[in-house]
Protein backbone atom coordinates (compact mmCIF):
# COMPACT_ATOMS: atom_id res chain seq x y z
CA UNK A 1 0.00 0.00 0.00
CA UNK A 2 1.95 3.23 -1.12
CA UNK A 3 1.23 6.21 1.16
CA UNK A 4 -1.99 7.99 -0.96
CA UNK A 5 -3.26 4.86 -0.70
CA UNK A 6 -2.25 4.57 3.25
CA UNK A 7 -4.09 8.76 3.09
CA UNK A 8 -7.25 7.30 1.33
CA UNK A 9 -7.99 4.25 4.09
CA UNK A 10 -6.79 6.19 7.34
CA UNK A 11 -9.24 9.80 6.20
CA UNK A 12 -12.07 7.88 4.57
CA UNK A 13 -15.07 8.60 6.19
CA UNK A 14 -13.79 10.73 8.78
CA UNK A 15 -13.81 14.51 9.28
CA UNK A 16 -10.34 15.91 7.69
CA UNK A 17 -7.70 16.92 9.96
CA UNK A 18 -7.20 20.24 8.99
CA UNK A 19 -10.56 21.25 8.99
CA UNK A 20 -11.28 22.59 12.57
CA UNK A 21 -8.24 24.94 12.20
CA UNK A 22 -9.33 26.42 8.74
CA UNK A 23 -12.64 26.68 9.85
CA UNK A 24 -11.44 28.91 12.78
CA UNK A 25 -8.86 30.93 10.67
CA UNK A 26 -11.68 31.60 8.03
CA UNK A 27 -13.82 32.64 10.23
CA UNK A 28 -11.49 34.85 11.93
CA UNK A 29 -10.50 36.21 8.93
CA UNK A 30 -13.95 37.13 7.26
CA UNK A 31 -14.39 38.86 10.67
CA UNK A 32 -11.41 40.96 10.33
CA UNK A 33 -12.27 41.61 6.58
CA UNK A 34 -15.52 43.60 7.77
CA UNK A 35 -14.01 46.24 6.20
CA UNK A 36 -13.49 44.93 3.11
CA UNK A 37 -16.90 43.30 2.88
CA UNK A 38 -18.59 46.68 3.54
CA UNK A 39 -16.64 48.71 0.89
CA UNK A 40 -17.82 45.88 -1.34
CA UNK A 41 -21.06 46.15 -0.60
CA UNK A 42 -21.20 49.78 -1.17
CA UNK A 43 -19.45 49.18 -4.22
CA UNK A 44 -22.45 47.04 -5.61
CA UNK A 45 -24.73 49.99 -4.78
CA UNK A 46 -28.85 48.92 -5.49
CA UNK A 47 -27.34 45.76 -7.10
CA UNK A 48 -26.46 44.12 -3.82
CA UNK A 49 -29.83 44.22 -2.71
CA UNK A 50 -30.98 41.51 -5.40
CA UNK A 51 -28.12 39.37 -4.84
CA UNK A 52 -27.43 35.76 -3.71
CA UNK A 53 -23.88 35.57 -4.12
CA UNK A 54 -21.22 36.16 -1.25
CA UNK A 55 -19.07 38.74 -1.75
CA UNK A 56 -16.17 37.94 0.25
CA UNK A 57 -16.29 34.30 1.41
CA UNK A 58 -14.33 32.73 -1.74
CA UNK A 59 -11.37 34.85 -1.14
CA UNK A 60 -11.15 34.42 2.59
CA UNK A 61 -11.19 30.42 1.66
CA UNK A 62 -8.27 31.18 -0.77
CA UNK A 63 -6.74 33.13 1.39
CA UNK A 64 -6.10 31.04 4.53
CA UNK A 65 -5.76 27.75 2.16
CA UNK A 66 -2.66 29.41 1.10
CA UNK A 67 -1.81 30.21 4.64
CA UNK A 68 -2.38 26.69 5.96
CA UNK A 69 -1.01 25.26 3.00
CA UNK A 70 2.25 27.03 3.28
CA UNK A 71 2.76 25.28 6.20
CA UNK A 72 1.48 22.13 5.58
CA UNK A 73 2.81 20.89 2.29
CA UNK A 74 0.76 17.53 2.17
CA UNK A 75 -2.28 19.30 1.75
CA UNK A 76 -3.35 19.81 -1.88
CA UNK A 77 -3.66 23.26 -4.09
CA UNK A 78 -7.08 24.44 -3.73
CA UNK A 79 -7.64 27.10 -6.28
CA UNK A 80 -5.97 25.82 -9.73
CA UNK A 81 -7.24 25.90 -12.77
CA UNK A 82 -11.17 25.23 -12.45
CA UNK A 83 -11.14 26.53 -8.90
CA UNK A 84 -12.33 24.34 -5.78
CA UNK A 85 -14.70 22.14 -7.80
CA UNK A 86 -11.30 20.36 -8.91
CA UNK A 87 -9.92 19.18 -5.88
CA UNK A 88 -13.41 18.60 -4.08
CA UNK A 89 -13.94 15.81 -6.86
CA UNK A 90 -10.26 14.87 -6.07
CA UNK A 91 -10.84 14.83 -2.01
CA UNK A 92 -14.19 14.01 -2.07
CA UNK A 93 -12.97 10.48 -1.02
CA UNK A 94 -11.49 11.93 1.96
CA UNK A 95 -14.67 13.75 2.93
CA UNK A 96 -13.38 16.98 2.00
CA UNK A 97 -16.31 18.00 -0.05
CA UNK A 98 -18.84 18.09 2.42
CA UNK A 99 -16.04 19.82 4.87
CA UNK A 100 -15.29 22.18 2.59
CA UNK A 101 -18.78 23.03 1.81
CA UNK A 102 -19.98 23.06 5.38
CA UNK A 103 -17.10 25.85 6.05
CA UNK A 104 -18.54 27.93 2.88
CA UNK A 105 -22.28 27.77 4.48
CA UNK A 106 -21.22 28.77 7.53
CA UNK A 107 -18.58 32.06 6.09
CA UNK A 108 -21.96 33.24 4.01
CA UNK A 109 -23.79 32.75 7.54
CA UNK A 110 -21.49 34.79 9.13
CA UNK A 111 -21.34 37.34 5.73
CA UNK A 112 -24.91 37.74 5.36
CA UNK A 113 -24.97 38.42 9.77
CA UNK A 114 -22.42 41.47 9.13
CA UNK A 115 -24.26 42.82 6.18
CA UNK A 116 -27.71 42.33 8.13
CA UNK A 117 -25.88 44.47 11.32
CA UNK A 118 -24.66 46.99 8.96
CA UNK A 119 -28.53 47.62 7.06
CA UNK A 120 -29.59 48.33 10.58
CA UNK A 121 -26.47 50.10 11.77
CA UNK A 122 -27.41 52.59 8.69
CA UNK A 123 -31.20 52.56 9.23
CA UNK A 124 -30.51 53.92 12.92
CA UNK A 125 -27.96 56.60 11.80
CA UNK A 126 -30.70 57.55 8.77
CA UNK A 127 -33.25 57.68 11.54
CA UNK A 128 -31.74 59.30 14.17
CA UNK A 129 -30.18 62.22 11.75
CA UNK A 130 -33.96 62.67 9.69
CA UNK A 131 -35.47 63.45 13.05
CA UNK A 132 -32.54 65.79 14.03
CA UNK A 133 -33.22 67.62 10.66
CA UNK A 134 -36.61 67.80 10.84
CA UNK A 135 -36.35 68.91 14.40
CA UNK A 136 -34.23 71.53 12.77
CA UNK A 137 -36.22 72.59 10.27
CA UNK A 138 -39.19 73.13 12.84
CA UNK A 139 -37.84 75.66 14.37
CA UNK A 140 -34.07 75.46 15.02
CA UNK A 141 -34.77 72.31 17.29
CA UNK A 142 -32.82 68.95 18.07
CA UNK A 143 -34.16 66.38 19.79
CA UNK A 144 -32.30 64.88 23.32
CA UNK A 145 -30.23 62.20 21.96
CA UNK A 146 -30.26 60.55 25.60
CA UNK A 147 -34.44 60.68 26.41
CA UNK A 148 -35.32 60.98 22.33
CA UNK A 149 -38.45 62.72 24.33
CA UNK A 150 -37.85 66.41 24.61
CA UNK A 151 -36.26 68.83 22.39
CA UNK A 152 -32.58 70.29 23.62
CA UNK A 153 -32.54 74.03 24.36
CA UNK A 154 -29.81 75.08 22.72
CA UNK A 155 -27.82 78.85 23.27
CA UNK A 156 -24.41 80.75 23.60
CA UNK A 157 -24.66 79.72 27.55
CA UNK A 158 -25.84 75.97 27.35
CA UNK A 159 -27.46 73.33 26.09
CA UNK A 160 -29.70 71.38 28.68
CA UNK A 161 -33.24 68.72 28.49
CA UNK A 162 -35.91 68.28 31.12
CA UNK A 163 -34.46 64.52 31.33
CA UNK A 164 -31.54 66.21 33.39
CA UNK A 165 -29.00 66.56 29.93
CA UNK A 166 -26.85 69.96 30.98
CA UNK A 167 -23.77 71.03 29.41
CA UNK A 168 -22.02 74.67 30.27
CA UNK A 169 -21.62 76.33 26.53
CA UNK A 170 -20.63 79.22 27.51
CA UNK A 171 -17.64 80.97 25.31
CA UNK A 172 -17.66 77.53 23.38
CA UNK A 173 -20.26 79.30 20.36
CA UNK A 174 -22.58 76.02 20.54
CA UNK A 175 -25.81 76.88 17.93
CA UNK A 176 -28.01 74.34 17.18
CA UNK A 177 -26.60 74.06 13.92
CA UNK A 178 -23.32 72.91 15.74
CA UNK A 179 -24.40 70.62 17.62
CA UNK A 180 -26.58 69.09 14.62
CA UNK A 181 -22.90 68.70 13.12
CA UNK A 182 -21.06 66.82 16.22
CA UNK A 183 -23.69 64.55 16.68
CA UNK A 184 -23.98 63.46 12.66
CA UNK A 185 -20.19 63.18 13.22
CA UNK A 186 -20.15 61.11 16.41
CA UNK A 187 -22.75 59.07 14.82
CA UNK A 188 -21.03 58.93 11.48
CA UNK A 189 -17.61 57.87 12.82
CA UNK A 190 -18.56 54.87 15.28
CA UNK A 191 -20.56 53.84 12.15
CA UNK A 192 -17.77 53.74 10.35
CA UNK A 193 -16.06 50.68 12.56
CA UNK A 194 -19.02 49.35 14.03
CA UNK A 195 -22.20 48.36 13.51
CA UNK A 196 -24.19 47.90 16.98
CA UNK A 197 -26.30 51.06 18.18
CA UNK A 198 -24.29 53.75 20.37
CA UNK A 199 -25.66 55.67 23.57
CA UNK A 200 -25.50 59.15 24.49
CA UNK A 201 -25.04 59.94 28.05
CA UNK A 202 -23.37 62.88 30.38
CA UNK A 203 -20.20 62.10 31.78
CA UNK A 204 -18.21 64.53 34.56
CA UNK A 205 -14.75 65.90 33.87
CA UNK A 206 -12.15 65.60 36.76
CA UNK A 207 -12.87 69.53 37.15
CA UNK A 208 -16.70 68.48 37.45
CA UNK A 209 -17.52 69.67 34.25
CA UNK A 210 -20.17 67.73 32.34
CA UNK A 211 -19.92 66.55 28.54
CA UNK A 212 -22.60 65.11 26.27
CA UNK A 213 -20.92 61.67 25.10
CA UNK A 214 -21.23 59.04 22.93
CA UNK A 215 -20.20 55.53 23.25
CA UNK A 216 -20.89 51.51 22.36
CA UNK A 217 -20.36 48.71 24.85
CA UNK A 218 -19.87 46.44 22.07
CA UNK A 219 -16.90 48.36 20.18
CA UNK A 220 -15.74 50.54 23.66
CA UNK A 221 -16.08 53.81 21.24
CA UNK A 222 -15.84 56.91 23.43
CA UNK A 223 -16.26 60.38 22.39
CA UNK A 224 -17.16 63.51 23.77
CA UNK A 225 -20.01 65.28 21.37
CA UNK A 226 -19.86 68.75 23.61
Amino acid sequence: MDAAQRHRFMYKGTTPPWKETYRKRCVERLKNSRSRLLEKFRQMGDDSAGSNRSLLVQEVMEEEWSALQSSNHSLPSLWNGGGIRDVYTAQQEFDELSAFEEIQQELIAQELLILEEYNRSVCYEEQYLDSVLEAMEQGGRIICPICHANNLTVNSHFTSCPCGLYVNTIGRNVSAEVLETLLESRVTEHMEECLHNPTFSMAFNTDGSPNLMISCKVCDYLSVVL
